[in-house]
Formats: structure tokens, sequence, C-alpha cells
């Protein structure tokens, strides 16, 4: 027996990309509720694609430290050039 359809309107982008790849794929899944043969491979793709998120993550963080340590080098570099000129 089909599982009911989902009682929400809303669609996800996932399955627009689903069934814009495979309408008879989406059908089967969402509709249908048969499930994927190869979940081994899916599950390997969200691992990879957790990973990739967490190293793009840690390199936007990387990049926000290095871009305020840049500032605090050019803020230090001008206090010692008005300091050496002797302005105060």
């Amino acid at each position: 027996m089909a599982p009911e359809p989902p009682e929400t309107d809303v669609i996800r982008a996932s399955e627009i990309g689903e069934y814009v790849y495979c309408a008879r794929a989406w059908w089967l899944h969402r509709l249908q509720g048969v499930e994927s043969r190869n979940s081994a491979a899916l599950q390997h793709g969200q691992r990879v694609h957790d990973q990739h998120g967490r190293a793009v993550a840690r390199f936007q963080m990387q990049q926000r430290l290095a871009l305020a340590l840049v500032g605090l080098a050019l803020v230090t570099g001008l206090l010692a050039a008005l300091l050496a000129l002797g302005v105060r």
C-alpha cells in the first residue's frame, strides 16, 4: 500500500531538483514510498557533502580572522607611525 502524500504544500528545492533530474524517481519516492537501492552511495555522498560544508565554514572563519588581523596590523602601524612623528 502506498503511503499517504504529504499534507503540506511546502515544496523543497531538493524535491524540485529530484523531479527535474528524474520525474519518475521523484514519483516513486515521494508518492509511492519506494526507497532507493543505492542508499550506501547516498549516505556516502551525504557524508562527503557534510565534510565539504565544514571545510567551507572553517575557510570562511579563517578568512574573517585574517581580515581582522590585517585590520589590526594596519591600525597598529598607523599608531606607530603617528607616535614616531610625535603627533599627539
